[in-house]
């Protein structure tokens, strides 16, 4: 009987198909155009409609064919699930009614016509199946047995995780102390207990929770896989954590590759860094390249390994992970912007830092100018460079300020170890130039740290209207900034005692005329209260 059913309905089909077609061409574009409709009996999802067959649009389908399929399942009898051919459509059959129809409009362009309607009718047996285990009694005690010995597991699992939680957290701080000398370089601990006890009990709280959140997954995807109306959500939970974890275990793996090549690209670039140092010390070496010594050696080192490395993270930078991700791109491009905003103070330091290396116009220990500031340097930076004064400080300059700015450097042009004091004294015209001359060079002999050899000299630098200027130059050890500015006040003392001796008064920085009376200290005063006399051979000195 079911063969001729079969033929009646293929011929109406056809018939359908070869007259109404031609004429209601709009009529079947618009009703394809109606939202598709998806196929859910007893929370579980069958198929989804996508197309209208014989004026019945995807939803009306839908809700005739769960009516079908809902009144067989409702009766006494156990319906069997087949799959039949109509054309180039498939049958649904459940028992002896048709549940729905399969048209190759319904699947997916990379899913053929007979796939779709085996996967609808699996999943219809699936319904039969479980709408018969709902109507079981013995299944469903079952299912609740079960359920119960999975919730009495599940809460002693949480309770052993809690008492490992709790018993490790006790047991920390003892470890951590035991332990401590370990975390030692020489006698210099390399990590703070007292910080170190807060993120590892974070960490264990974090684990903790993890192990108590997948307990609970795995608990609950059991307890719903068990009844026959919450077994679809249980399966998607679990489906999702395996996803999930084959996403990640995916990413991973595919991930390898490009960290093994960016991992060699560093090392080649560690090796190439170390090989270019091996190479500019021994062309650092006197008598090879003029500009690299032992004072250029250090930046162009420093510079040469940073060019190879930003060449080498340039090179390794595609095949990081997420590398090729808009994330990833929008990143670079924002610290790209980040850096080019705000690099520019910063690059013109560093340039002006090469220039003073690579010049070679300080050096650490040198006493210099520059500008209103003296002393002596004792750090040279890529940013700044840092002078100790006399006077107990320390000044950091920017090191643009001293490429625009006159230095004066009292350390170049000695003879060995040191640094040239000088100090100008203006004399009057009816002074013999010869005795300032004299007194001058017998003022640097009293002045301990003055050396013999290069001997002091005097200049006379100008003939002003009313004086002539006298420089005294000499030639200073140690260098040292306290030490020179100790030096500058005992020769200016002794400058001031020898010009008393001879009688001769002093009248810079101006000198305009004779006084009524000589502006100078007679011997006998030199020692007035408070001023205590000291003995001979510090007299002399």
């Amino acid at each position: 009987m079911w063969k001729w059913v079969k033929r009646y309905l293929g011929v109406l089909f056809l018939l359908w198909t070869v007259v109404h077609y031609p004429v209601n061409a709009a009529q079947d574009t618009a009703e394809n155009l109606a939202p598709a409709a998806e196929l859910k009996v007893a929370n579980r999802s069958i198929i989804t409609f996508h197309a209208s067959l014989l004026g019945e649009a995807p939803a009306a389908r839908a809700q005739r064919a769960q009516a079908v399929i809902n009144e067989v399942l409702n009766g006494t009898e156990d319906p069997v699930v087949r799959l039949d051919t109509i054309q180039d459509s498939y049958l649904v059959l459940l028992g002896e009614r048709r549940a729905f129809i399969v048209t190759p409009k319904d699947t997916d362009p990379e899913t053929s016509v007979a796939d779709a309607a085996a996967q609808a009718a699996q999943r219809l047996k699936k319904v039969v199946e479980e709408s018969q285990q709902a109507r079981s009694v013995r299944f469903l005690l079952t299912a609740g047995g079960m359920s119960a010995v999975a919730t009495l597991l599940f809460m002693g699992l949480l309770r052993l995780a809690g008492f490992v939680h709790r018993k490790l957290l006790s047991q920390l701080p003892k470890r951590i102390r035991r332990h401590h000398d370990v975390l030692k370089v020489g006698e210099t601990p390399l990590l703070d207990t007292s910080n170190l006890f807060p993120l590892i009990r974070r960490l264990l709280a974090l684990v903790y929770w993890t192990v108590v959140l997948l307990l609970t997954y795995e608990w609950l995807t059991f307890v719903l896989q068990r009844f026959p109306y919450t077994r679809p959500w249980g399966e998607s939970l679990d489906h999702y954590l395996l996803n999930l974890l084959r996403y990640v275990l995916d990413a991973i793996v595919s991930a390898i590759p490009g960290l093994v090549i960016a991992l060699m690209i560093f090392f080649i670039a560690r090796g190439i860094s170390a090989f270019s140092k091996r190479v500019l010390e021994r062309l650092s070496r006197p008598g090879t390249i003029t500009w690299l010594n032992h004072e250029t050696l250090q930046p162009t080192t420093r510079l040469t390994s940073l060019a190879i490395w930003l060449f080498a993270l340039a090179m390794a930078y595609p095949y990081l992970p997420g590398a090729g991700t808009e994330a990833f791109k929008g990143l670079s491009v924002l610290v790209g912007l980040m850096i080019s905003l705000g690099a520019s103070s910063v690059v013109g330091q560093a340039a002006a830092g090469l220039i003073l290396t690579y010049t070679r116009t300080l050096r650490p220990g040198e006493f210099v100018r520059i500008g209103e500031h003296e002393g002596t340097v004792t750090e040279l930076g890529m940013f700044t460079t840092s002078i100790r004064t006399g006077l107990g400080e320390v000044l950091t300059i920017p090191n643009s300020m001293i490429t625009g700015a006159v230095t004066k450097n009292y350390s170049r042009v000695v003879q060995g170890a040191g640094y040239v004091v000088d100090t100008v004294v203006t004399i009057g015209y009816d002074t013999p130039w010869r005795q300032v001359e004299a007194m001058l060079l017998e003022a640097a002999q009293r002045t301990p740290g003055i050396v013999p050899s290069p001997a002091p000299q005097v200049f006379q630098t100008a003939l002003s209207d009313f004086y002539p200027e006298y420089r005294l130059v000499a030639q200073a050890v140690p260098s040292e900034p306290r030490p020179r500015a100790e030096l500058l006040s005992m020769l200016h003392a002794n400058v001031q005692d020898v010009f008393n001796e001879y009688g001769v008064q002093i009248m810079s920085p101006h000198y305009l005329g004779d006084p009524e009376h000589e502006k100078r200290v007679p011997k006998e005063r030199w020692f007035s209260a408070p001023a205590q006399e000291p003995s001979e051979k510090g007299d002399r000195q």
